[in-house]
């Protein structure tokens, strides 16, 4: 089954961390996320989020309905902020090579590096598995989406298929995330940009070619 992007792209337009939210939505999901981070999603009850953020249980409930509401929401805005790192990474480059390249790094170190996605991954990976099937389709959609329309802006005359290349990009990055090991470890920010120009970029066709 095809997950459906625009309910999450909806809740991540909601969910922005320009300040232009809620005040107590915000501080009830960045204790959230705290509490998420240090004693991963399961562990963690609504009263520890209420105290932490320093308001009612109630008012978690209110606002969220459930922990499991308020999981998703905390997920869905650190969704928005994995995204916007690639956009920010990826704008104004001047070739669709250095967008491809600079789409992979930022997207792989983000995935390795964000608190949240590590300390559920390595201890809790069956809760990992669920939010992969509840949002990784639509997440990935929408990388892709963004990654595919600084391809185009780069190369706007030519008609590749750069929703596909981007998605195949993104894809290779999640494989490497799940699957550590074996003879691609590309460790560092160096080698992985190293192995984006040398490999992946070979889906981009050059002018002539």
């Amino acid at each position: 089954m095809t997950m459906d992007a625009r309910p999450l792209t909806g809740l991540l337009a909601r969910l922005s961390d320009d300040g232009t939210e809620d005040d107590l939505d915000t501080r009830i999901l960045d204790a959230a996320l705290a509490e998420f981070e240090t004693y991963g999603l399961r562990r963690v009850s609504a009263e520890d989020v209420a105290r932490r953020a320093g308001v009612a249980r109630t008012t978690i409930y209110r606002r969220f309905g459930n922990k499991d509401n308020l999981a998703q929401a905390v997920i869905l805005r650190e969704c928005r902020r994995f995204l916007t790192s690639i956009a920010d990474a990826t704008e104004g480059l001047p070739t669709a090579e250095d967008a491809l390249v600079e789409g992979f790094v930022v997207g792989l170190r983000g995935a390795r590096t964000q608190p949240l996605m590590t300390r559920v991954l390595h201890s809790e990976p069956e809760a990992f598995l669920a939010q992969l099937g509840m949002n990784g389709g639509a997440v990935m959609i929408a990388a892709r989406d963004i990654l595919a329309d600084r391809l185009r802006r780069a190369r706007p005359d030519d008609r590749d298929d750069y929703a596909t290349v981007a998605e195949v990009l993104l894809r290779t990055a999640f494989s490497l995330l799940l699957v550590p090991g074996g003879g691609l470890t590309l460790d560092d920010e160096d080698d992985m940009r190293a192995f984006a120009r040398e490999y992946l970029t070979r889906m981009l066709r050059r002018p002539g070619g």
